[in-house]
Formats: C-alpha cells, structure tokens, sequence
C-alpha cells in the first residue's frame, strides 16, 4: 500500500492522520524512506518507515461500506454478557484496538456501552471508552466528510436505544 503525500491514512491506536512528507533519511549509514504522519486528533508526529507500513497496520481511512457495518456491530445487543474480571477484560479490549480494524473498535466501544447500562465503569473502562470512541468518531467523520459532533450524536442516539 502507497501513500502520497496530503493522504489521510489510519495508524493504529492513534488515529487518522495527514501524510505530510515521504523522506529517506540515512541513520547510521542505513537509509530509510519514511511517512510522516501528523496524527488529526493530537498533532502527534509519526514517522512510519513506507516497507513496514502496511505490518505495522497502517491502512486508507474507510469507505462508506465499512460504516455500515460498523453502524451494524454497534447496534448489536445480541451479545453475551461478559463475565471476564477487568484485567482479562482491558487486555483483551487493548489488543482489539491496536489492531487498527474499525470493526473490532466498534466491538469494543460497544461493550464498554452495555456494561456502562448496568453499572458505573471504573476510570480504567471509562478511559477506554472514550478512547475507543474517539478512534471511531474521528475515522468515520473523515469518511463521511461529516462533523465529528454529528457522528458523536449519532453512535449516542444507538446506545440510547
């Protein structure tokens, strides 16, 4: 997967950002070419070497397929409860957002949303949610081109149902 400079692009865990230059810098004597990666959300700078881009999961933003489907998982109620202790719990939820894929985010913003229906969550899973959350709201309004308070709006109006 090639980028070109100006790209939106999704770094794991991070977010989306903006490919600002593609650079070959020589660093003791092995030289590189590399993304710089301007993440939206903080302003975080990420330098991805362009040959391990793609192992380390950084991927184009989603289509509009993709949404649906993400729209679909966090609907889903069908669900069961889970009975794991929060530490099973956080490395699991941990592992699902580093892999950078919308849908396993999706799943676990989505827990995270059940159990808060039925208890207060801890700062750790408040944390959490709001991460994962975030993540979400930010790569679908690139994708629709929408407000982010608009999609956040709408992923509340689904767990108020």
């Amino acid at each position: 997967m090639q980028f070109k400079v100006g790209d939106k692009a999704v770094y794991p865990g991070r977010g989306v950002g903006v490919i600002k230059t593609i650079e070959t810098k020589d660093i003791e004597g092995d030289k590189q070419t590399y993304y710089t990666l301007k993440i939206l959300d903080n302003g975080l700078t990420i330098y991805v070497p362009v040959q391990n881009a793609g192992a380390i999961g950084m991927r184009t933003v989603i289509n509009r397929d993709q949404i649906g489907k993400i729209y679909e998982v966090l609907k889903d109620r069908d669900v069961p409860a889970d009975k794991q202790t929060w530490n099973r719990r956080y490395r699991e939820y941990t592992n699902k957002i580093s892999t950078g894929d919308p849908v396993e985010v999706a799943k676990v913003l989505r827990d995270l949303a059940l159990l808060r229906k039925n208890k207060n969550l801890s700062f750790g899973e408040r944390k959490m949610y709001d991460h994962a959350s975030s993540l979400l709201i930010q790569e679908i309004s690139v994708a629709e081109d929408a407000d982010e308070k608009k999609i956040r709006t709408k992923i509340e109006v689904i767990f108020k149902s």
